[in-house]
């Protein structure tokens, strides 16, 4: 005699979707806080890390990067570009090694400009750091809007996604905003309006700058300036 079968109930239907409501919630906080740590590190081990690394070649060379011993200007490359990693014939790694500089951990040896990390969407990108001396808005009482240009050595940081676009700019100046303080959005540090900006991408956007951003895609990219004591 076959005895006849029961299914679930709907409590335990119920249970059961919870339990894994659950567990799925715990996953998604568990990636933000490891990437939130990950962000961290490149803040605070990385970035701070190649802000000391050009201040300790200053203080041992008594230039800055790529400056004229005979002649200083005080300038990044003397206002001839900025000095990237694989910039040739000399490379930033280059500079930093022969004064005996000690750089941050990068992507290898060799490669301590560059900086791997996955993205909102778990998706690679990557850091590059470089040195540039560019143009810069200021406080001038004196220009009509009440800034104007004025030339300033900066870190320049590519390949950095707007949600730690916005983690670096809170760190360096308490506030998001691309177009004041010491870590400013390239596109508005030469900004001379008296207007905050906020910053020009989002999440939502892919790396071909289009609001379709799905899970497969790599989330859009920007480059920052940081700015150099002198």
């Amino acid at each position: 005699m076959i005895k006849n079968s029961k299914g679930f109930t709907l409590v335990e239907m119920s249970i059961v979707l919870v339990i894994i409501g659950v567990i799925l919630g715990a996953v998604s906080i568990g990636k933000d806080l490891q990437r939130n740590a990950t962000y961290q590190k490149i803040s605070q081990s990385f970035i701070q890390g190649w802000a000391l690394a050009y201040q300790n070649h200053f203080n041992r060379v008594n230039l800055v990067i790529a400056d004229n011993p005979l002649s200083p200007t005080l300038m990044v490359n003397q206002n001839n570009g900025e000095i990237c990693g694989d910039t040739l014939p000399t490379t930033l790694y280059t500079f930093m090694d022969s004064a005996g500089i000690r750089m941050p951990a990068g992507r290898a040896e060799g490669s301590e400009d560059k900086y791997v990390y996955l993205d909102s969407n778990g998706n690679p990108q990557q850091i590059e750091i470089c040195f540039d001396n560019v143009p810069w808005s200021v406080d001038d009482s004196s220009a009509p809007t009440g800034y104007s240009l004025r030339n300033k050595n900066v870190m320049v940081i590519k390949g950095i996604t707007p949600d730690l676009a916005r983690l670096l700019d809170n760190s360096v100046d308490g506030i998001a905003d691309a177009r004041f303080g010491y870590f400013r959005e390239m596109q508005y540090a030469n900004n001379t309006s008296i207007n905050q900006r906020v910053w020009s991408k989002t999440n939502t956007q892919d790396f071909a700058n289009n609001n379709i951003n799905q899970d497969e895609s790599q989330v859009a990219i920007m480059t920052t300036y940081y700015l150099m004591p002198e």
